[in-house]
């Protein structure tokens, strides 16, 4: 792996900038806000196998926004298979979210909105692929985006090992080597996500699975938008308001209760990031979709306990 980039050769005042522009050149463009600027610290490393490319990052804790407005870029004919080798990655997209700790593996897809958190002293190894590489593997991935993959299946460990052992071989191998190591790593990496997908699938039919995955992607797509109503999602998601809420009654929800929880977990992730500290109560509730702050408070209070203010206070003291 050759490294990249590295902020100890940049003025601290200039370091996170400078990462953003190296990490919007080389691997996708997207949005950030680190947890503390002045003392933001980064690095990145670059190989490949074959024709997959390898980046080996570390960096300060950091939350990374991937939106519509950066989507129709190269990296859409990508997937992304990321994996912590050290702290935790936090992903969400399609309506999932979930916590990958050293070893586990999740793959995301450039073309949907997603976000990811980096806790502090994080490194990732992330796997970029032609989509097409392991779409002719899996079928479209969209069910499998943000799922973890651990070592609790075979499949699991064995990918997860080959993934562990790429940045130490990057570079080092011949070009018929690389070849034959890139098939194996995309047909394990493509086991362990099929295995996902047999287990997830089991709990009901696929074509409800991608009627429900669409609706989620419509919906955390257009969160911030407040007229997004239920026949705005049924009609992008290409099916029928009432078909749309049978199919997310498997889920004891409905389109509108759908909205509104993932408008108040928005809003809730923003009020505890110290981050966002300088940014009003109302300010994030209106840009998450909310329009009244009145009604916004009584469903938050419903949600979680404890007004909007009262969460944030709570937040700031349990913090490190």
């Amino acid at each position: 792996m050759q490294k990249i980039f590295s902020t100890a050769d940049v003025h601290p005042r200039d370091r996170f900038d400078y990462w953003m522009g190296t990490i919007r050149e080389n691997i996708i463009r997207n949005d950030a806000v680190p947890a503390c600027r002045r003392a933001f610290k980064a690095m990145l490393s670059a190989g490949s196998i074959g024709s997959v490319n390898l980046t080996l990052s570390s960096s300060s804790a950091v939350r990374v926004s991937h939106t519509t407005h950066h989507t129709g870029q190269p990296s859409d004919d990508q997937l992304f298979v990321f994996m912590p080798l050290a702290g935790s990655k936090v992903l969400q997209q399609s309506g999932r979210q979930t916590v990958l700790k050293p070893g586990q593996f999740a793959v995301i897809d450039p073309r949907l909105p997603h976000e990811a958190i980096f806790s502090d002293a994080s490194e990732t190894l992330t796997l970029i692929s032609d989509r097409k590489l392991l779409e002719s593997r899996l079928g479209a991935v969209q069910d499998l985006t943000a799922r973890p993959i651990g070592l609790d299946t075979a499949e699991g460990q064995l990918a997860s090992g080959y993934l562990k052992m790429l940045p130490s071989q990057a570079g080092r191998l011949s070009s018929a080597a690389a070849d034959v190591v890139e098939v194996q790593l995309l047909d394990l990496v493509a086991l362990a996500l099929g295995k996902s997908r047999e287990e997830h699938i089991s709990c009901g039919s696929s074509a409800r699975l991608l009627v429900r995955t669409k609706l989620y992607a419509v919906i955390d797509a257009r969160l911030s938008d407040p007229k997004l109503d239920a026949a705005a999602i049924a009609k992008a998601a290409g099916v029928g308001v009432r078909y749309a809420n049978a199919v997310l009654a498997d889920e004891n929800t409905s389109l509108g209760r759908l909205v509104q929880s993932r408008r108040l977990e928005r809003c809730r992730t923003a009020l505890a990031d110290p981050a966002q500290g300088h940014r009003s109560v109302s300010e994030i509730a209106y840009r998450w979709g909310f329009s009244d702050m009145t009604h916004f408070g009584r469903r938050f209070r419903a949600a979680y306990g404890l007004l909007p203010s009262e969460f944030r206070c709570q937040a700031r003291m349990e913090a490190p």
